[in-house]
């Protein structure tokens, strides 16, 4: 690991400014993603800002029936809130799939969000990879794709998104509240991420010394139950080949409300609008969740060591969203 300088600094402010100000600065929190790219040399952060006790560690009621969600929060205290298993089950499900129960003690809510792509080009420095050094190529086009993309890629990056946490925010139409230098806005999960393009080392579209410190859960009306699901090479720390975040109400026999998310398929969490445009209003049978899924997926453009994700993302999308509609009756 290269050599470096840590600072704590005394407030939100203090360190956005410092960030911004530092060519070579991060942020540190719970560190378990960037603490091993640090020791991969590919991430090599010349000065680590400690913002973890700047911001908040509490869930708090919202006056809407909501809830925010300090981004210093630790993964296992998210999952196991009651009013997160309660209002939000998708959410706490999406957490304890994800990594090892020592990881999500100390794993932060912010820190998830913006942990980077386990392409293993990507953490790999003797490889071509755009992500990590950018006009190099994209080793993965004509190497291991089974990890890889099938929707929203490009020519320069075929790498997923792994966060299991930030696919069920994004079906649950969460935003996330940020503070940089020119004070705090406020952005919707779906809009955070980006798919690659030609900048694939841009995954977010947080500007240089912008800090997650919260995230804001609307309240949850109607829109239960919900469920996510994981499919994944082996039952525990193994990362998404397909996920699916979803929460469906039926009225009548008729979908009145649904809320589908993928991920494993994109650069980002994908939010499958396409699906719910198609079920909103559609009798709520296994062949409108069929044909829902199909016209999501059509325009996927798998690589040939990845072609099984197409129909395995249908299948479950449909197998979710059939569990639920039997969890409502």
């Amino acid at each position: 690991m290269k050599p470096f300088r840590y600072e704590r600094a005394d407030d939100v402010s203090s360190a956005v400014t410092a960030l911004a100000e530092e060519p070579e600065a991060a942020f540190l929190a719970g560190g378990t993603n960037l603490v091993d790219l640090m020791r991969l040399e590919v991430a090599t952060p010349e000065v680590l800002i400690d913002v973890r006790r700047l911001i908040s560690d509490r869930i708090e009621e919202l006056p809407d029936g909501g809830l925010r969600i300090g981004a210093a929060v630790p993964n296992s205290d998210l999952a196991a809130d009651d009013r997160v298993r309660r209002r939000y089950p998708m959410l706490s499900q999406a957490l304890l799939s994800g990594a090892s129960g020592q990881l999500r003690n100390v794993a932060t809510t912010g820190g998830n969000l913006l942990q980077r792509t386990r392409c293993p080009y990507f953490q790999n420095v003797t490889t071509p990879c755009n992500k990590r050094a950018p006009g190099s190529g994209c080793s993965a086009l004509e190497g291991h794709q089974r990890d890889m993309a099938i929707l929203g890629s490009s020519p320069a990056c075929v790498a997923t998104h792994p966060s299991d946490m930030a696919v069920a925010l994004a079906a649950l139409d969460a935003a996330v509240t940020v503070r940089g230098t020119d004070g705090e806005r406020r952005i919707p999960v779906t809009a955070l991420h980006r798919l690659p393009g030609d900048t694939p080392e841009r995954d977010t579209v947080l500007a240089r010394g912008e800090l997650i410190t919260g995230v804001e859960l609307p309240p949850p009306a109607h829109l239960i139950p919900s469920r996510y699901r994981k499919v994944r090479d082996r039952a525990s720390f193994a990362f998404a080949l397909v996920s699916v975040a979803a929460a469906l109400d039926v009225a009548d026999g008729t979908v009145r409300e649904v809320r589908i998310a993928l991920g494993g398929v994109a650069h980002k969490p994908w939010r499958a609008t396409t699906a719910e445009s198609a079920l909103h209003g559609a009798p709520a049978t296994g062949e409108s969740f069929r044909d829902a899924a199909a016209a999501e997926l059509a325009r996927a453009t798998p690589l040939p060591g990845n072609a099984f994700k197409v129909p395995l993302a249908r299948n479950t999308m449909v197998s979710v969203l059939l569990e639920l509609l039997e969890e409502g009756r």
